[in-house]
């Protein structure tokens, strides 16, 4: 089991535990790096999950 370093819940984590199988966090898009955040291990996917939601929030959609 590994500790969610954002709010401390317990989750699987794959990588953490040495599985040959993708992590579930490997399906989803990738978080762009947070400065304050610069410590983080790994988040459970409730945190994971509004982490991308809140960087989606505040990225302009692309110009086609």
């Amino acid at each position: 089991m590994s500790t969610c370093s954002r709010c401390g819940a317990s989750f699987v984590c794959a990588m953490e535990e040495g599985s040959a199988a993708p992590c579930w966090c490997a399906q989803l898009p990738p978080l762009l790096p947070l400065p304050q955040e610069a410590a983080a291990r790994c988040w459970c996917p409730d945190c994971l999950r509004a982490a991308l939601a809140a960087q989606q929030a505040q990225t302009p959609p692309a110009q086609g």
